[in-house]
């Protein structure tokens, strides 16, 4: 089974929000890069997926006229297999991703990006729903705290629980870097041969 990983909204968008912090960034970036670099060195397709919506003023940084619908500062510099601009969370929806990975007979999808429980668990749910295989590395997805309907807080690490919890077994397989890597070199290899 050929296997993909798809980069989600790793942009300079977030670092823009008021919700944004660094408190978790270098590990993220630490295992995104990891992933990228290890995929690339598979020949595992890398696919990059930003989002772009709102307004288009330079005031909303998800504008592509805000300058901040490009990678994140920190991200690993990759050519990516293909890139796609999407509106929704799933990055299926209206991109045409869903039809690349089938005309390249993409079976096996790895998620990786930013949020977890947005973009990335929404776009797992979509693939899983479609009939791809995913891998779910959750150390190579990056969220930020939140605030409950009631009013306390909801920190990230809790959100990351939470999104492993609701997708293993049902949606993904929830994985390390390492796991992604050694499932997809071996699935590489067995492509090749």
């Amino acid at each position: 089974m050929k296997s993909c990983l798809i980069v989600i909204d790793v942009q300079q968008s977030f670092r823009h929000r008021p919700y944004s912090t660094e408190r978790d960034m270098a590990p993220y970036l630490a295992a995104q890069n990891a992933l990228i670099e290890g995929c690339v060195a598979a020949g595992v397709p890398v696919v990059r997926v930003l989002h772009n919506e709102g307004p288009e003023v330079a005031g909303n940084p998800f504008a592509l006229a805000s300058g901040q619908v490009r990678p994140l500062e920190g991200l690993v510099d990759f050519e990516p297999t293909a890139s796609f601009r999407k509106r929704r969370h799933s990055a299926l929806v209206g991109t045409g991703l869903d039809v690349w990975l089938s005309q390249n007979g993409i079976g096996r999808l790895i998620v990786s990006g930013i949020r977890t429980e947005q973009c990335c668990e929404t776009t797992t749910r979509h693939a899983s729903d479609l009939g791809w295989e995913v891998d779910y590395v959750l150390d190579a997805t990056l969220t930020y705290d939140m605030v409950q309907p009631d009013g306390r807080p909801l920190p990230a690490a809790d959100i990351k629980a939470r999104t492993a919890t609701v997708l293993e077994g049902r949606f993904a397989r929830i994985c390390r870097v390492d796991e992604a890597l050694e499932r997809a070199g071996a699935r590489a290899a067995a492509v090749a041969a």
